[in-house]
């Protein structure tokens, strides 16, 4: 079963670790984060996200971050082998439980479902009004008082 380790701008990867033990109790073993603040060096990024790597207990690691190009990417691809440790950028809510659902997958079946969930979790929501509108009598219903419900 293959880690989990978010790195992203601070306080992005503890925020969707917390958001992920909140719907999945069981994961923190799995999942690890790492808050890129502002003033760190890619030197103590990378130290600290190795370390984490280490931490995982597990020799598949897929790495999440949050923005393509920025740096915490930058640094997860530095980590990846493209073997054991596979790098997907974008992380979202929806992308981070689709991975936990299915964690017991094999590395590049996880990265697809990871994928599959950022992109179907995207969407945009219709808005519509309830139905729920006072009554306000026209010249007809004076006779028939027809109320929808």
């Amino acid at each position: 079963m293959p880690g989990l380790l978010i790195i992203a701008h601070a306080p992005m990867a503890s925020s969707l670790k917390a958001v992920a033990q909140h719907a999945f109790p069981d994961c923190a073993s799995r999942l690890m984060a790492l808050d890129v603040l502002p003033d760190m060096s890619a030197e103590q990024i990378e130290a600290q996200a190795r370390l984490l790597l280490s931490e995982v207990n597990s020799p598949e690691v897929l790495v999440f971050t949050d923005v393509f190009g920025a740096t915490p990417c930058n640094v997860a691809q530095r980590l990846a082998d493209g073997v054991h440790v596979k790098v997907v950028a974008g992380v979202n809510v929806p992308m981070l439980w689709r991975s936990l659902c299915y964690a017991d997958e094999p590395l590049d079946a996880l990265v697809a479902r990871a994928v599959a969930g950022a992109t179907q979790g995207v969407m945009q929501v219709a808005v519509s009004r309830p139905q729920n509108q006072a009554f306000k009598p026209g010249a007809n219903d004076q006779v028939h008082h027809h109320h929808q419900q």
